[in-house]
């Protein structure tokens, strides 16, 4: 994916997992290594690219049900973390929605240093039953959402590269942890998390497979809402993105329409111009929650 200019504007990253890939030169399972694209920016890195395997070893040899390795962080990736968290600390407060900033209090999430997955996922667990699982790298979209269903989310672990604090071009463990894992500490979101697992398991072909990824992008990823009269995100996508915070005040608003949604198409190499927006969480939530118990 080339480099955006958006990451001067605290853009964050694109959730290549529900995009479209030709699925033939990936293995259907959890368990891809991390190959670096040319343009990516720690490309030319040695070092982050030695600790990117490191840590994509530790998903290579997890077995689900285990105790999670912690994977080997450096200073400069915890200052990384805090460089990203003092961005979104005030972005969160000017435009997340309560449920998300409720579960941010529950989870009590170190501003200074990155935590590992095992601390995490202890504490969702505790909450809503879901449990966080690494994975190296990019998974196959069915095999990502199918997980959902048995109250397992797929995380990668490694952080972005130092040089784009604010830009990354692949899911990192800032989207993962500050965007899945929070919402996933609230537990209508961590319902509607499950049941998306549960349908995609019904669907048969790929056509089904395809509407339902784009549902899961402008809700769980993308989603929008009213909440006094204000526009607020519950989507993970904008909520581990002070740019995006930002640029959802831009974007198209229009009326949360499932059935509209499911042959939207959208572009994940750049800020949403249209977003689908609930009249609040609860209309948000039932209105999905029908839906997807319905496929």
């Amino acid at each position: 994916m080339a480099n955006q200019s958006k990451s001067s504007l605290l853009a964050d990253h694109v959730d290549m997992r529900l995009v479209a890939v030709d699925t033939d030169d990936l293995p259907a399972d959890r368990n891809t290594m991390v190959r670096l694209d040319p343009d990516h920016p720690g490309f030319r890195d040695q070092d982050y690219r030695d600790r990117r395997n490191r840590i994509a070893q530790i998903a290579l040899g997890y077995k689900a049900g285990e105790d999670i390795p912690d994977a080997p962080y450096t200073q400069e990736e915890h200052r990384v973390w805090a460089t990203i968290w003092k961005a979104l600390l005030p972005a969160h407060q000017a435009h997340a929605c309560a449920e998300y900033l409720e579960a941010v209090e529950r989870l009590h999430l170190d501003s200074d240093r990155i935590p590992q997955l095992r601390e995490v996922s202890e504490k969702v667990r505790a909450i809503s039953g879901f449990r966080l699982e690494p994975v190296a790298g990019l998974v196959e979209p069915r095999v990502f959402l199918e997980s959902l269903a048995d109250g397992a989310f797929l995380c990668t672990q490694y952080i972005r590269h130092h040089s784009t604090p604010h830009y990354t071009p692949e899911p990192d463990v800032v989207h993962e942890i500050v965007g899945h894992g929070v919402t996933l500490a609230c537990e209508s979101l961590a319902e509607l998390n499950r049941l998306f697992g549960k349908a995609v398991k019904r669907t048969t072909s790929a056509e089904a497979l395809d509407r339902l990824s784009r549902i899961y992008w402008f809700t769980i990823e993308f989603g929008v809402l009213r909440e006094s009269g204000k526009l607020k995100a519950y989507g993970t996508g904008l909520l581990s993105s002070a740019g995006e915070l930002e640029a959802m005040h831009k974007a198209d608003l229009r009326e949360l329409d499932l059935e509209a949604i499911s042959g939207h198409e959208y572009d994940p190499t750049h800020y949403q111009p249209v977003l689908f927006c609930a009249s609040s969480f609860e209309g948000m939530f039932q209105t999905l929650r029908d839906f997807l118990v319905r496929w």
